[in-house]
């Protein structure tokens, strides 16, 4: 199966749209896992039956597991720092698509919210109606299922994580810093390292020490792709300098080596 990537293109053109939705799965996606900042003139949502994407909109992280349902409002910029095996839904409706009686108030931040066990199982078989509908331009239902889906949203605004969990993810996905241990974040922010762990696993569902992790991966990924950089450069530019553990831990989280990831880049980039 051709995996999506989780978002909205950049540069679409979407304002002949008054609704659209597409597939999303992420799966052992080797592409960037940065997605650049963009824009819709939508309400964008984004849902998740599986995985993890992490947003920034504003200064805000939102981050999306299992379950979980975003609206955007319409003409916010956001990007997308990290995702994870995400599977699921994304797209983006006009508030003129909806019938009138049932119209979004106007939305000023995103709104998020889980949903669980057999509520969960049936907005994901309504998201996957509405692609069916979208694809056989089934207006009507489109319309339906779009009221069914917001009228199970149970409150109309939804705080971001903690200030103090999305400062400390902006600081371990900032491309400009170097990526250090939980002790290095956790001095930048004047807290004790036992402190940042527990707020950040609370609030997050993973330590601190698991979100430096995925961004050295991620760091690393990016660079082999990308660059013709010596793999000991790169396991400098990951916060590990030595190469013989970087490539020991980059083999455990990916299942391949460096040197093996970059080889199999280069022969789907010669594909695409």
């Amino acid at each position: 199966m051709k995996n999506h990537l989780p978002y909205w293109q950049a540069g679409a053109d979407y304002s002949g749209y008054s609704f659209f939705i597409r597939r999303m799965d992420t799966t052992g996606f080797s592409k960037a896992a940065e997605v650049p900042t963009a824009a819709l003139p939508l309400v964008g949502f984004l849902y998740l039956t599986d995985g993890e994407v992490l947003l920034e909109v504003e200064g805000q992280s939102y981050l999306c597991g299992p379950g979980h349902l975003l609206l955007i409002p319409e003409n916010l910029p956001f990007s997308i720092p990290y995702y994870r095996d995400a599977v699921g839904f994304s797209g983006g409706f006009s508030a003129d698509f909806l019938s009138e009686g049932k119209r979004l108030p106007p939305l000023t931040a995103p709104v998020q919210q889980a949903f669980w066990f057999d509520e969960g199982a049936f907005v994901g078989e309504l998201f996957n109606m509405l692609q069916i509908c979208f694809d056989k331009d089934d207006c009507p239902f489109l319309e339906r299922g779009l009221d069914l889906l917001l009228s199970r949203i149970r409150a109309l605004s939804t705080p971001a994580l903690p200030a103090t969990a999305s400062r400390f993810l902006d600081l371990v996905f900032d491309g400009t810093r170097a990526i250090g241990p939980v002790s290095d974040y956790a001095a930048a922010m004047g807290l004790s390292r036992n402190y940042l762990n527990r707020l950040v696993k609370s609030s997050t569902g993973s330590s601190a020490g698991e979100w430096i992790d995925h961004a050295r991966i991620n760091r690393a990924k990016r660079l082999l792709r990308e660059t013709q950089l010596p793999i000991i450069d790169i396991a400098v530019a990951a916060g590990l300098e030595d190469q013989s553990y970087f490539a020991r831990f980059f083999k455990r989280q990916t299942g391949l080596t460096p040197t093996a990831y970059r080889r199999q880049s280069a022969r789907m980039h010669e594909k695409s």
